[in-house]
């Protein structure tokens, strides 16, 4: 399977491990699209409100695009400022479109409490709750 890990920046560090288990299951792994620049949102910043605007519209057509070669998504949802199982909002976008695109949805932890909570839901994700063999 074709598989895109989805997640917030703060995430990034929990990539590797999990990358790893995946692809010794056989299955291919895509990484968020600034994985490997993380600071490139930042730069953006620095040039300007205009520039980060282009940056994000960009960031959005990108993740519309490599959903579509995908044949799920995993999101990893942690805790992150004391928010349990954080999704944030490019992260909920993104899920949106793998739903949009009729791809499987994977979320690591449970559905977080909040104010996306049915939104959330109505993806019908499957949660694995840590168990990536549940991804199949």
């Amino acid at each position: 399977m074709k598989i895109l890990i989805i997640c917030s920046k703060a995430f990034y560090k929990d990539i590797e491990p999990i990358k790893e288990k995946l692809e010794k299951m056989g299955h291919i792994v895509e990484l968020p699209n600034s994985y490997y620049d993380a600071n490139v949102e930042e730069k953006a910043w620095k040039q300007g409100e205009k520039a980060h605007s282009e940056f994000k519209a960009k960031m959005f057509k990108m993740s519309k695009e490599r959903i579509g070669n995908m044949d799920a998504v995993l999101t990893l949802n942690f805790d992150k400022n004391g928010k349990k199982n954080y999704i944030g909002g490019a992260t909920f976008l993104e899920l949106y479109e793998a739903f949009i695109q009729n791809k499987k949805i994977y979320l690591y932890n449970d559905i977080p409490e909040g104010m996306l909570y049915d939104e959330i839901s109505g993806f019908s994700p499957i949660v694995i709750n840590g168990d990536l063999s549940l991804i199949k």
